[in-house]
């Protein structure tokens, strides 16, 4: 598959848009194009921040993700505000993240420079499957309506 990208800001050049952080890397890095350093203070409402880039993604049975990366959703706080963003196939408008300070409120705010690498984009594959509307499952030897942790923990379990 090509990929078409209108790059919105051209500070992405320089920045090195694509950029995989290695050779086996399955998303690309998304660049903070801001005009400013934004701080998001702990708690605070989640912050949209422009990607600088917009996709036609040819294949409509493809869509992209945007997630966090780890290293700053781990040791900083950063996460992103909707937990993981849709981009659907048919979406030709600014890729655009949310960003969110998890931490309590006696940790320091984090800030956000223009060009820091914040998040990440994922490509994928999707299926849209018929539905067939019933009032009862059929029988079947399998977990049933078990839930959460009704699989135990233990290696015996």
């Amino acid at each position: 598959m090509k990929l078409q990208v209108k790059v919105i800001d051209p500070r992405l050049e320089n920045w090195g848009f694509p950029r995989y952080g290695s050779s086996a890397a399955a998303g690309v890095d998304l660049f903070a194009c801001i005009p400013d350093v934004l701080e998001l203070k702990p708690g605070a409402s989640p912050q949209l921040i422009s990607s600088g880039i917009a996709l036609n993604i040819p294949d409509e049975r493809v869509f992209a993700v945007i997630v966090p990366r780890s290293g700053l959703a781990h040791s900083e706080g950063l996460v992103l505000g909707n937990s993981i963003g849709v981009i659907d196939p048919d979406y030709k408008g600014a890729c655009m993240i949310s960003a969110w300070n998890r931490n309590p409120p006696d940790r320091p705010s984090i800030f956000v420079r223009p060009g820091d690498r914040i998040a990440q984009m994922i490509f994928l594959p999707f299926l849209r499957p018929e539905y067939e509307m019933i009032n009862e499952f059929s029988p079947d030897q399998g977990r049933g309506d078990r839930g959460f942790g009704s699989s135990g923990v233990g290696s015996n379990e």
